[in-house]
């Protein structure tokens, strides 16, 4: 009797306030439309980036059929509905737990699809306008997810359908609250609603790209939970020695040993044939191996291997040698990998890293594969923290990442590195005390040919216009000089089994394969005592600036030249023509980054003059900034005496600024009533004057309508003097009479000397 009488005065019976129910079928509609934009868009960006079920679109239909239930209970209470929809979502939050328990990797998918779910439950009970505003904002909340996802420009149509739809529903929603009544599809007039809402969607599309350009970079990754894939099962006897890479795969006999060219494949045969003639896998780079084989010939075909995110470009380093063999290159220390197991509660795995006095940043890099790789993880150098799916992870001598299992397609992880910033000067004055490690390992070049590479080093390096005498200008002059004096040659023909790549190269055939240039450097610099190691990776790519991933292909896999300097560690030189000078690396300033950009792109169109002169004044004008930031900082590092001191400036900047902004636009008002006709312009300083009292003209408002206002609002002297440049102005606009200029100037001349009610009492 008593749950009866309470369930009776339950909110739960009373009936819905007609006020709260929506009966726009047109504003539901466009709701289940932002909301089947919402729940695709999740499915769209994650497909070959992470897991996702396809599954999910199931969502769609789903949820429109619980929309339609819902219009047509939308005035019943739906007591049963609704309990069994808390019933559902009690379930559908088990689940998500269960899920995120079995794979704690990346969960942004896991609670995408929790957020799908409860949309298709919450579809079915939405009676009231506020309902429809929460399945607004879970195809909003959905949208970002895919936004944070997306590593394509696939992802575009569906941003711009989900604006297309969401500006009627604004309108729409603000029209219901307001209790206007919902519009019936009749009152639409398609010809002028269409072109203003076209005129909107360009005017909101056109400003959000020019935000989107000149919105600073700032550096993020701010939170420190970063994206890695769900943890892989490994063999527990992993030991870092063996690389995995297919362009190395046995196609020959049990041995390994065949002709070096296969059964057509287009690959070297085996880890026992790394050595000899051989054609390119199409696919594989073959320097990412134990044993680099540069008497290889042939080319890869272009395919995206993977996506990067990174607060800064950089050349992603996959694996270094250090023993040159002749026709290519080794690692002798391969059975010295270091194995480094991480935490089971955890992804992160610190790494060993080398002291040095540079200064550095920490750089964060997110890597997704799009196809395979072998067990090699690219990095910048330092890698400090790896996030990693796999429990244990390998380091070798030479700082390169290796993984029990091949790199698969969709895999994702993240890397902390500690990238040096580059300072010609202090390395300069680095010396050439050598660690012994450093000279027993780094210095090898055969006997053979080091007296001739010697003396071919100090001749080119005899040619410089002033003596060099440190190894980091000896080492720029040497690689720019191979970029200069020698040639790519893509029919460059096969070594023989006594010839020498670097003496061939040389006083032979005058250059050769992209990768030989490299391989030249690092010998002519050991010639010379400079330590020196080569080292394979990939180029930064191509940065897509609506995704802001670098977009990275097999074909940006090339090898470049390590120097070792004391006490500062290994820089990059990278001596192959039509590569710069410097790899990618970090820059002072990159907050602006997609400016300069857009810039490089338009600059191709101009004229060289008008280029010149607009980089000049970027570069003062980025100059300016740097010395404000870097003074500011100063003053930051004095305490509370600096702190003040630096408001104090900055405030009397910014008082400098605001009156220079009210004479630029106290000038451009000038410069406009210059150019009107004189009785407009003296219409036009009549309103300017009034509008500053605070009477100033509504929009809707005619002329006449607007001076007769005045006698309301003002004494009659000056309401009448308005009045006279009002109707004087009329017939001049639409009568084209001509008007006594003097007679209306001494009228505005009254009206400015008479004041307003507020002026006058404000004299009093």
């Amino acid at each position: 009797m008593v749950a009866s009488r309470w369930l009776a005065s339950s909110p739960l019976t009373r009936p819905i306030p007609p006020d709260e129910i929506e009966d726009s079928r047109l504003l539901r509609v466009l709701v289940q439309g932002l909301v089947t934009v919402g729940i695709g868009s999740v499915v769209v960006a994650a497909a070959g980036v992470t897991a996702a079920s396809w599954w999910n679109l199931l969502a769609i239909p789903l949820s429109a059929v619980g929309a339609t239930f819902s219009w047509q209970r939308r005035r019943d209470r739906n007591i049963a509905i609704k309990f069994f929809i808390a019933i559902g979502m009690l379930m559908a939050m088990a689940a998500f737990f269960s899920r995120l328990l079995e794979a704690p990797g990346d969960t942004r998918i896991v609670l995408a699809e929790l957020l799908v779910q409860l949309q298709v439950l919450h579809s079915f009970d939405l009676p009231r306008r506020k309902d429809l505003g929460y399945s607004m904002m879970i195809g909003l909340i959905l949208l970002g997810v895919a936004a944070t996802i997306s590593q394509t420009l696939a992802f575009a149509p569906l941003l711009l359908l989900f604006l297309a739809l969401a500006v009627p529903v604004l309108g729409l929603d603000y029209q219901s609250r307001l209790g206007l009544g919902p519009i019936a599809w009749g009152e639409i007039k398609l010809r002028p609603t269409l072109g203003r809402f076209l005129g909107l969607m360009a005017l909101i599309v056109g400003l959000g790209l020019l935000i989107f350009v000149f919105l600073p970079r700032l550096p993020g990754y701010q939170i420190q939970s970063f994206p890695v894939s769900s943890v892989i099962d490994t063999p527990g006897d992993f030991s870092g020695e063996d690389i995995l890479n297919s362009a190395y795969r046995d196609n020959g006999g049990e041995d390994g040993e065949g002709d070096g060219f296969g059964d057509g494949a287009g690959t070297i045969q085996g880890q026992g044939k790394s050595t000899g003639p051989g054609v390119v896998d199409t696919v594989s780079y073959y320097g990412f191996n134990q044993r680099m084989n540069q008497n290889l010939r042939g080319t890869m075909t272009p395919q995206v291997v993977m996506r990067v995110r990174s607060q800064a470009p950089g050349f992603w380093r996959v694996l270094a040698f250090d023993t040159y063999t002749g026709q290519g290159w080794d690692i002798s220390r391969n059975d010295d990998a270091q194995t480094l197991k991480r935490s089971r509660f955890s992804a992160q795995t610190f790494l060993p890293i080398d002291p040095t006095l540079a200064r550095n940043r920490e750089v964060v890099q997110t890597y997704t594969l799009v196809s395979e790789l072998p067990n090699l993880i690219p990095a910048m150098y330092q890698p400090k923290q790896l996030y990693f799916p796999t429990r244990e992870v390998a380091i070798d001598a030479e700082g390169s990442l290796r993984s029990p299992v091949i790199l698969q397609e969709g895999m994702t992880y993240t890397v902390v590195s500690r990238v040096p910033f580059r300072d010609r000067t202090l390395l300069g004055q680095a010396g050439t005390r050598y660690p012994p490690g450093i000279r027993s390992h780094y210095l090898q070049v055969p006997e053979e040919i080091l007296e001739p590479v010697r003396a071919k080093t100090e001749e080119l390096l005899a040619t410089s216009p002033t003596p060099l005498t440190d190894a980091y200008e000896k080492s720029l002059y040497l690689a720019q000089a191979l970029k200069q004096r020698y040639t790519i040659q893509p029919e460059l023909p096969f070594f023989g089994s006594e010839q020498d790549l670097v003496e061939s190269f040389l006083f032979q055939t005058q250059g050769g394969y992209p990768d030989h240039f490299s391989t030249v450097l690092t010998i002519m610099l050991r010639s010379i005592d400079i330590p020196a190691r080569l080292v394979a990776g990939f180029g930064e790519g191509e940065f897509n600036p609506f995704t802001g991933f670098y977009v990275v292909r097999n074909t940006d896999a090339y090898a470049l030249t390590e120097v070792y300097f004391p006490q500062y560690g290994w820089f990059g030189f990278d001596p192959i023509p039509g590569h710069e000078l410097i790899p990618p690396s970090l820059r002072e300033n990159e907050a602006f980054s997609m400016v300069r950009q857009f810039w490089d792109w338009l600059a191709g169109w101009l004229p060289s003059p008008l280029v010149g002169f607009v980089d000049g004044l970027i570069t003062l004008l980025s100059d300016g900034i740097a010395y404000l930031v870097r003074t500011f900082n100063a003053l930051l590092n004095l305490g509370w005496v600096g702190i003040m001191l630096g408001i104090a400036i900055a405030t009397a900047l910014g008082f400098i600024a605001w009156l220079a902004f009210l004479g630029l636009r106290r000038g451009w008002r000038y410069r406009q009533l210059r150019q009107l006709a004189p009785t407009e312009r003296l219409y036009q300083q009549m309103l300017t004057w009034f509008a500053h009292q605070g009477l100033g003209k509504n929009p809707a408002e005619t002329p006449i309508e607007y001076g007769q206002r005045l006698y309301q609002q003002t004494k009659a002297q000056t309401a009448q003097a308005a009045n006279e440049i009002t109707h004087a102005y009329v017939r001049w606009r639409y009568g084209g009479e001509p008007q006594n200029l003097t007679y209306l100037g001494e009228k505005l001349r009254t009206i400015r000397q008479t004041g307003t009610p507020r002026q006058r009492l404000i004299r009093r």
